[in-house]
């Protein structure tokens, strides 16, 4: 690994080396031989077990983070390599010290697809990987059924069956090794053929054409089928990884309220699992994700395990909307925020919140885009120009509840081929109008606003 990454250097000369050096070792001595687990074949031929191996990394008797844990570094992007070799060469030598640095912080490993068979090799793999560097990795789910409901990262199994078998692959190659689990991102922000607490109907509704030409609902898109989904995941990994910190999806500040989100994670089976995640791979403030994850704990207390007259009534629960503008703005300002949580107090009854969270720091140094042009729909969580880096991925987080600041999201990947809303159009026009790169595919100018507009900073 060292002679790949020295021949890079060698290809600068002078000050081009001494750099080159610098960038290329963060990228390579932070992650050699990191993230990037052998493939299924080989994986599935090794015989180590993945055992208590990381069980110092924690003393404390639960599965929330101890506050000196340490994440795993994945294997750096090879888009964001080939950038940094290209930053060398034209002498932008803070830029490509900066993708380093962000290339060399914890990231999360994103399991997409497979088989069961696959899955599970490719999570051992870096379990063992994780393990032999003391470290604990961040693990996403991501295939459910009408994942993303058809948007830009669309896919996911092709029915509760398939997906049930590959859940179980995925939990058995963690095994009982320690990690973090975010388990279905959007998946309960978007649920197919919803209605929501309040009887309104969800947008999602996948539908097939037939023989005949009828358009009718896909089988199995339903919000039933999703809950049994959910709930099937939280047991299979609390049963064969029982060890590994589960997260279910509690969107961000900005998007359900806190009821809403509370009656979703409760239903999807919240409490067998150690909680939930907020902002992933969106942009709100930390400090707001951290003030609306509060409220939806409180509220999970409240509908459960609090006052009387208010048992199953997530409805009641206060949230970060405000009524002055009849529902259409989130407040968080401090006389609002005072407002919701105690009202929450009062439901809570006396009743401790114990439900916890982590939050998606990624790209949310600059918080969320406010467009400067009108569009038809200016899809903010879309490749938003000016964003930057959060704060570090941590479990000393200092907030109770709070587990962690994780970089789920990889920095630098694209939302998607935004264009805005404009009907018909391909291009980005907040990007100079180019065509933004595919959902998951690297953005190298979106990475480099991300590493020079990152906050706190990276140098």
């Amino acid at each position: 690994m060292t002679t790949r990454w020295s021949v890079f250097a060698g290809s600068f000369g002078g000050r081009h080396w001494f750099v080159g050096s610098m960038v290329l070792g963060l990228l390579a001595g932070f992650a050699a031989g990191c993230g990037a687990p052998e493939s299924p074949s080989v994986a599935a031929q090794d015989d180590e077990p993945v055992t208590n191996t990381v069980a110092a990394l924690s003393a404390a008797p639960s599965r929330t983070l101890a506050p000196g844990t340490q994440f795993f570094i994945r294997k750096p992007d090879a888009d964001a390599v080939t950038q940094a070799v290209g930053l060398i060469k034209s002498r932008a030598f803070a830029d490509a010290i900066r993708l380093g640095v962000m290339e060399a912080t914890p990231q999360a490993v994103w399991l997409t697809g497979g088989t069961p068979q696959d899955v599970e090799a490719m999570v051992r793999a870096t379990m063992r990987q994780a393990a032999r560097e003391g470290r604990v990795p961040v693990l996403v789910a991501y295939d459910i059924p009408f994942r993303d409901c058809a948007q830009y990262s669309a896919g996911g199994a092709l029915d509760t069956a398939s997906y049930e078998a590959w859940i179980d692959g995925f939990a058995r190659g963690i095994g009982d090794g320690r990690a973090v689990v975010i388990l279905e991102p959007d998946a309960l922000g978007i649920i197919p053929y919803n209605t929501t607490l309040f009887g309104a109907a969800d947008w999602c509704m996948p539908t097939v054409t037939d023989a005949a030409g009828n358009t009718t609902p896909a089988p199995g898109a339903s919000s039933p089928e999703r809950y049994v989904q959910l709930n099937y995941a939280v047991d299979s990994l609390e049963a064969k990884a029982p060890r590994a910190s589960v997260y279910l999806d509690g969107t961000h500040s900005a998007w359900l309220g806190v009821g809403e989100a509370a009656y979703r994670l409760f239903t999807a089976g919240v409490q067998r699992a150690q909680g939930f995640f907020v902002n992933v791979s969106n942009y709100q403030l930390t400090s707001d994700n951290t003030q609306f994850g509060t409220w939806v704990s409180d509220c999970i207390t409240a509908a459960t395990a609090g006052a009387p007259w208010a048992a199953g009534h997530f409805d009641f629960c206060p949230s970060q909307y405000d009524p002055a503008t009849n529902y259409s703005t989130v407040n968080f300002s401090p006389d609002f925020a005072a407002g919701v949580t105690a009202g929450l107090e009062n439901m809570m009854g006396g009743a401790a919140a114990t439900t916890h969270f982590v939050i998606d720091t990624s790209r949310n140094g600059q918080g969320p885009w406010t467009p400067t042009a009108s569009y038809p729909d200016p899809q903010t969580w879309c490749n938003p120009p000016g964003r930057g880096l959060g704060p570090r991925p941590t479990a000393a987080t200092g907030v109770p509840l709070l587990d962690a600041y994780l970089w789920v999201k990889t920095p630098g990947e694209s939302d998607g081929p935004c264009n805005r809303g404009i009907t018909g159009a391909t291009t980005d026009p907040e990007w100079g109008g180019i065509t933004d790169p595919t959902a998951g595919a690297w953005f190298a100018q979106q990475a480099l606003q991300l590493d020079s507009l990152a906050s706190p900073p990276l140098l």
